[in-house]
């Protein structure tokens, strides 16, 4: 989705009741809070808060280069006195926790909201983090969401919280918060005015002695906020009927509790940290139990459970996925001694198998092709589309954690190898937008220690994995609106690898990419090649004639099903034996001509000249190409 394409006519009326994603309310709250400056680097589930604050009027908004750049962004404005807002996912925390560690200390002027999007289920991430957690590591507010009309009224509430306090406020919600839609009441923008920067360096520059004398101040600060959350309205019990088992609940967890238990209390709680322990005492009090519902770590139980209020949680719920009530349900059962539900005991509906897989066209195809031809090789992998290199049919990919992690990753396994793998040749696989994330410093570090280690900087010019989003090596910005546009090759030049060991290869270009990998990882320095070639998804690829299969021609040799794409299909497999006797497996095929955009890619290693542009099928044709040795050991 492009971001300036989002909003095409002036905001919704105050009032309005709009059908909302979590992700669209919040962006249509910071808007709404008078909020100067947000920026954020794409993230699932996070991505589409700064899409769509792209298209609203009298803001600045930008994707930032990573996370901690634009939590810094963020703060610099915040220090200036305006409203400000970043947005990232759970693991975006990580990257940016440097600056949040510290800031909380200095404290903000105007308000800022730091959105955090926990994936809940690992529907699209390497793992299932609570970022509640940072609110107590970091003493600072966490407010949590239940539906799409409450991630726009708490984000109003963050901001206010905000100020108040002089406090970065977290706002933190789930993938289900970030793309359930509901209907949402909105207002209208607020007026708020920069109050300048104010020169303090006992504030602002945290040296040891200043951050010292700080300190008192923050635990004051947590202090203060703990005695808020005992008043605020954001924290709230509910009675029922049903006093056998009370629940406390935070986010999403509260409406499907609502829906499981209609009858039973409920204490829920918007503002999540600082907790209100004299209000939660008194909660449990009145009920004969009380469960604590929270996704996904128990940090609610176990601070209760340190106060001496009696509650459990994850002794009967599960530690990692959504609290639905198709789990709450039988849990409950088990713990009141009641019969399990019988539709909790349904096995749910068998789907087809769909495992994950690459675009038709897309660049990163003949990448992994190429690589799944070498040998004795190790490929350290990146966070991306191209993460998808280690399944099917490619086998190219054998490890992968976080962002920018394949540079250093590889250059260990270059320096840990042992003596029986002297001869192995190191891969590192990376993305340009994750390139200039987190992997520019792996690759100085390779450089500078001299690492034998051969870099594939895959530039699709997207931020190809959550939508196609500008990023500096794109030459646009959040909207659309031209900007520079990094030289890949300049910059790993200037990062110390050799002219000669850098090398810009077309990424359909498979003869050309194998030959110069082979002859790249032979040569025992750093090297890096760039496979240039936009996302499929976006307005720079402009398609070509699609290809066709000439079924007498298909010999089944399967050769064009190894590159992975999506439009080849297979419509019968055989087995034939050889005069030598060794049995063949055959995969005679078929293109999907509507879906295929003529990157030519399946035509490079089909042997029998099979596969044709559908509108010259009429006509004697030779399709030419460059002809490798067969490959061997690389």
């Amino acid at each position: 989705m492009s971001a300036h394409a989002v909003m095409s006519t002036p905001p919704a009326a105050a009032g309005s009741r709009l059908l909302m994603s979590g992700n669209e309310a919040v962006a249509r709250a910071v808007w709404a809070a008078g909020t100067r400056v947000a920026a954020a680097y794409p993230g699932t589930p996070s991505t589409e808060i700064l899409e769509c604050l792209a298209g609203y009027p009298d803001l600045y908004s930008e994707w930032s280069v990573n996370e901690k750049v634009s939590l810094e962004v963020a703060f610099g404005a915040a220090m200036a006195g305006s409203r400000s807002f970043c947005a990232m996912k759970h693991v975006g925390l990580n990257v940016a926790s440097d600056a949040l560690m510290t800031m909380t200390l200095t404290g903000v002027r105007g308000g800022l909201v730091i959105a955090v999007a926990d994936d809940v289920g690992l529907s699209s991430s390497q793992n299932e983090q609570d970022s509640r957690y940072w609110g107590r590591f970091a003493h600072v507010p966490v407010l949590e969401p239940a539906d799409s009309q409450e991630a726009h009224d708490l984000t109003l509430a963050a901001f206010e919280l905000s100020e108040r306090f002089e406090v970065p406020v977290i706002l933190r919600l789930t993938t289900r918060i970030c793309h359930v839609k509901g209907v949402v009441r909105t207002g209208e923008r607020s007026a708020h005015s920069a109050a300048g920067f104010t020169k303090d360096v006992g504030r602002w520059v945290m040296v040891p002695s200043a951050a010292g004398r700080r300190l008192p101040l923050m635990f004051d600060r947590e202090r203060r906020l703990r005695a808020e959350a005992e008043v605020s309205p954001l924290n709230f019990a509910e009675p029922g009927s049903d006093r056998r088992v009370g629940f406390i609940t935070s986010g999403p967890t509260y409406m499907h509790v609502r829906e499981s238990f209609p009858a039973a209390p409920v204490f829920k709680l918007g503002l999540s940290f600082p907790l209100p322990f004299d209000s939660l005492r008194r909660f449990a009090a009145g009920c004969e139990r009380v469960v604590v519902v929270e996704e996904v770590e128990p940090l609610i139980e176990t601070e209760l459970q340190a106060q001496g209020i009696a509650v459990t949680g994850k002794q009967i719920l599960p530690l990692s996925g959504e609290l639905s009530p198709q789990v709450l349900r039988p849990a409950i059962a088990r713990l009141l001694g009641e019969p399990v539900p019988e539709d909790s005991t349904v096995a749910p509906m068998k789907v087809f198998p769909r495992p994950p897989t690459m675009c038709v066209a897309c660049p990163h195809l003949g990448v992994y092709y190429t690589l799944s031809q070498l040998r004795n090789v190790t490929i350290s992998g990146d966070i991306g589309c191209y993460t998808l290199g280690f399944g099917q049919p490619w086998n190219a990919l054998d490890a992968c954690i976080s962002m920018g992690a394949s540079m250093g990753m590889a250059l260990g396994l270059d320096k840990g190898r042992g003596d029986n793998e002297k001869e192995r040749k190191i891969v590192a696989v990376i993305g340009d937008s994750t390139f200039l994330h987190m992997g520019m410093q792996g690759l100085l570090d390779i450089v500078y220690n001299q690492g034998n280690v051969t870099v594939l900087l895959l530039d699709n010019r997207a931020v190809g994995m959550t939508g196609g989003q500008d990023n500096p090596g794109s030459g646009r910005d959040i909207h659309g609106n031209e900007a520079p546009r990094v030289d890949f090759v300049r910059l790993v030049k200037a990062l110390g690898v050799r002219e000669e060991r850098v090398h810009l290869v077309n990424a359909y270009e498979l003869p050309v990419l194998l030959k110069t990998l082979r002859e790249e990882t032979k040569i025992p320095e750093p090297s890096v090649i760039i496979t240039s070639q936009p996302c499929v998804l976006i307005p720079d690829y402009h398609a070509l004639k699609p290809y066709t299969v000439i079924d007498e021609r298909c010999t089944g040799c399967g050769n064009c099903i190894d590159v992975g794409c999506p439009a080849i299909h297979v419509t019968r497999r055989d087995r034939v034996t050889k005069a030598s006797g060794r049995e063949v497996d055959l995969a005679f095929v078929r293109i999907e001509s509507a879906a295929c955009t003529g990157c030519g890619l399946c035509l490079k290693p089909c042997a029998p000249d099979a596969i044709v542009h559908v509108d010259t099928l009429a006509m004697p044709i030779k399709v030419v190409r460059k002809t490798t040795a067969p490959v061997q050991n690389a």
